[in-house]
């Protein structure tokens, strides 16, 4: 008897080390259940939705900057955060455009001179809020995905998304080369080539194209991301933070250059993330509620329970209840041991 497909997704998560080797475990396992012939699995953000890590197939990754520049600077059928929005789990881009592929700027100026027709993509949620998008390609001349294809990824996406954000808040380990590395900068031109860098910035591509697994001359999909959002959007850098195994977590903001120098290069800083950034990623670690993280933050900014009270319009009591619950979650004792753990991982 084969076993349900959401088993082999659990322990696929129990069973890999890292978000990629989890993709690549799952998609091969979903192939199994909806054949396709090509996929693209990003794990992103969900306060930005940038990229911040991703697995594709040798096949179409010399299209995945184009399907990165399409996706966050313009208007198309299906687009990620349209189905966020909609809040529409699984779409199909054949019945979208009901069989006319030529309403879709994704066929017909990329997957159509690529060789491939239907799509079928996802948005994977986790309480509430979107951790990655899913990609699923077919050939010309393949059956076009079917409403139970649609189905089936559906009712998987919320698993995966969840597996997605546990991945992500696994606490990271210190990196020994912490403070040797930050202040890493990278210049990219236009279209995205690189054109210069130190030794930190070298440093932190190299990282992560281990991590996604991708060629030494490849530009990481994270900072892809937030560059493609900084070309799109002049007046604000783009950023994303990215918790990277065995490493510190990493701030990437990119700015568009338009100064002294040619017009439209892009400047990307790595640093190590700050508390505000990290702390939000530690309490999820620790499976927090929202309201137990609305006091977290009020005990570190050193406010008694009748003050956390007050702020929050609840009883000290009610305080004391989700203190107890928040000491049980993390393994402090006290309040000095819980700030201790959630700000060991950010300032040593």
């Amino acid at each position: 008897m084969n076993r349900p497909l959401k088993d082999i997704l659990n322990e696929l998560q129990r069973t890999t080390r890292s978000s990629p080797q989890y993709i690549e475990a799952m998609l091969s396992a979903l192939k199994q259940a909806i054949p396709f012939d090509a996929s693209c699995c990003t794990a992103v953000d969900p306060k930005t939705l940038l990229s911040i890590g991703a697995v594709t197939d040798d096949q179409i990754e010399a299209i995945h900057p184009q399907l990165f520049e399409l996706e966050y600077t313009q208007e198309d059928v299906n687009r990620f955060e349209a189905l966020i929005h909609a809040r529409q789990t699984a779409a199909i881009l054949s019945e979208s455009v009901k069989g006319d592929f030529r309403q879709s700027k994704r066929y017909s100026n990329i997957f159509g001179p690529a060789g491939y027709e239907d799509e079928l993509r996802a948005i994977l949620l986790s309480k509430g809020e979107c951790r990655g998008y899913l990609t699923l390609l077919r050939k010309r001349g393949q059956p076009l995905f079917t409403e139970k294809d649609k189905s089936l990824l559906a009712s998987l996406a919320p698993l995966i998304g969840r597996h997605l954000q546990q991945f992500r808040h696994h606490l990271s380990k210190k990196d020994v080369f912490h403070m040797k590395h930050v202040g890493g900068i990278l210049i990219l031109s236009e279209d995205l080539q690189p054109l210069s860098c130190n030794r930190a910035a070298l440093h932190w591509l190299n990282i992560l194209r281990g991590w996604e697994r991708i060629g030494s001359d490849a530009v990481p999909r994270p900072v892809r991301a937030v560059c493609t959002r900084a070309a799109a959007e002049t007046a604000d850098p783009a950023k994303t933070v990215i918790s990277i195994p065995g490493h510190s977590c990493l701030s990437i903001k990119a700015s568009r250059l338009d100064g002294f120098g040619p017009s439209g290069q892009i400047a990307v800083s790595f640093e190590p993330a700050s508390p505000a950034e990290t702390i939000p990623l530690i309490a999820e670690a620790y499976n927090l509620s929202d309201r137990e993280k609305d006091i977290v933050y009020r005990v570190i900014r050193g406010l008694s329970t009748k003050a956390i009270g007050d702020e929050l319009h609840i009883s000290a009591y009610t305080v004391q209840d989700h203190l107890k619950s928040i000491f049980l979650k993390t393994g402090a004792g006290n309040r000095r041991e819980l700030m201790w753990k959630l700000l060991d991982d950010v300032l040593e």
